[in-house]
């Protein structure tokens, strides 16, 4: 059954949740239970999104990208896999949330001519403060 994150359907086969040892909260006992999330899901086999959206997708995750194409989650803040794994879920649906929005293309533009202008004065202005700054000579 395909879980819903961010509003997408996804499919079980794309995602993998698996359940280590972390350090984090817990004392002793993180040493003996496995309560730190591990989620991964692969992104180079995914049917989910479009090419454009997959792309923005991988820049985002960044350090998180395997070499396989996969995203690969961590979460071990919490003491109970519950925790962890509502957390690894949350910062999956960020991701998706945040690869969803197109970005707004760039339209170029030029400076009018009064920036020109007052661009062009406080040339001059810094330029004759500087030449100030040099030595006094004689007017013989």
């Amino acid at each position: 059954m395909p879980q819903q994150i961010a509003g997408l359907d996804v499919p079980d086969d794309e995602l993998e949740i698996v359940f280590v040892r972390g350090s984090g909260p817990g004392g002793q006992n993180v040493n003996k239970v496995s309560s730190a999330a591990q989620l991964r899901f692969a992104l180079g086999r995914s049917q989910v999104f479009n090419a454009r959206v997959a792309a923005r997708l991988r820049a985002l995750a960044g350090h998180r990208l395997t070499d396989a194409g996969d995203i690969l989650i961590l979460a071990r803040t919490h003491r109970t896999q519950e925790g962890n794994r509502r957390e690894a879920l949350e910062r999956l649906a960020d991701l998706f949330e945040r690869a969803l929005v197109e970005p707004k293309t760039r339209h170029k533009t030029r400076p009018t001519r009064a920036s020109k202008t007052r661009r062009l004065d406080s040339k001059t202005r810094r330029a004759t403060h500087k030449k100030l700054r040099g030595r006094v000579g004689h007017d013989d």
